[in-house]
């Protein structure tokens, strides 16, 4: 069966089938703003064992299907590695290529959290960079797709995203589109290739995760590096190093860098969403899933 494509805003997956994996290669796929940083941050740590990288992180583990980079220039950067690759997505697994001896690490998050997450960093990008960049590839496009005027309050944004109604093929900027990818992860989630992670398990116990990942990706980290790789993994670390950490840092796509690790907080959703709303939002997502994954994107805690 061919592989489902995702094409919203800045990504189309469909490149994925023109990249050739390696047997090796580790794939970060995750919706937006449930830890893919973090978990490109944690990767790089277990595979280098130092905190000083070769490169910035996004050189290392580049986000394959965003269309702001040439997909030549992507191939022949990941083509000239030698380590052991890992790589960012947004997409959700039926929409990448399977190989054998690929793993694939899944990063949930409480989708509330995610979506005040999301609406932070929608703030923080720079709208200009983006027009600019995206300039030529819409030249292509004989009608450029509209960039629609989000509502004017936080609250109002959060709630479009748990509301919204687009087909997942077109956004995974929704709780549609994250249930969606988490979901395909987590009915996998018994699989060898699968490791399914939660920002939530990464927080309570960093190390005790970090261990449990070494060990399912084969990768021996010895006892005595083990406190400066996961110092240099806390969320204070990286937003210290956020000029060598944040996404695509050459692009200049941030109004700060700093802002991007705002917060790694659980619980922002308070502050925003009233019982009505909750209401809403758990009627919505019993609509989307039954409650044993909706427990999970919540709360996280999984030993698969």
């Amino acid at each position: 069966m061919a592989p489902t494509v995702y094409r919203s805003g800045l990504t189309d997956s469909s490149r994925w089938q023109h990249f050739p994996l390696r047997p090796d290669d580790i794939v970060i796929s995750a919706p937006s703003k449930c830890g893919t940083t973090w978990m490109q941050m944690i990767c790089a740590l277990l595979i280098f064992q130092t905190a000083d990288l070769p490169a910035p992180l996004t050189s290392l583990s580049p986000w394959l299907d965003m269309r702001l980079r040439p997909l030549d220039d992507v191939t022949r950067a990941l083509g000239a590695q030698r380590h052991r690759r890992f790589i960012k997505t947004h997409t959700p697994l039926d929409g990448l290529p399977q190989l054998p001896g690929v793993t694939y690490v899944v990063v949930g998050r409480d989708p509330r959290d995610a979506a005040v997450s999301l609406d932070h960093h929608r703030a923080n990008l720079d709208d200009r960079v983006l027009d600019r960049l995206l300039a030529p590839d819409q030249e292509a496009h004989a009608e450029p797709p509209a960039r629609p005027e989000p509502p004017a309050g936080e609250r109002e944004r959060v709630l479009q995203w748990i509301h919204d109604q687009r087909p997942t093929t077109e956004t995974f900027n929704s709780l549609r589109g994250m249930v969606h990818h988490l979901g395909q992860a987590w009915d996998r989630r018994n699989e060898p290739a699968v490791i399914l992670a939660h920002h939530a398990d990464l927080s309570r116990d960093l190390a005790g995760q970090m261990r449990r990942l070494a060990e399912r990706l084969g990768v021996d980290v010895p006892r005595s590096r083990w406190p400066a790789v996961v110092g240099a993994a806390t969320f204070a670390s990286m937003r210290a190093r956020a000029q060598q950490l944040v996404p695509d840092e050459r692009l200049g796509l941030f109004t700060s860098d700093k802002a991007f690790f705002r917060s790694g907080r659980a619980g922002q959703w308070r502050r925003i969403l009233d019982e009505d709303d909750l209401h809403a939002y758990n009627t919505r997502m019993r609509s989307l899933t039954g409650p044993e994954l909706a427990d999970w994107l919540e709360n996280g805690t999984n030993d698969s």
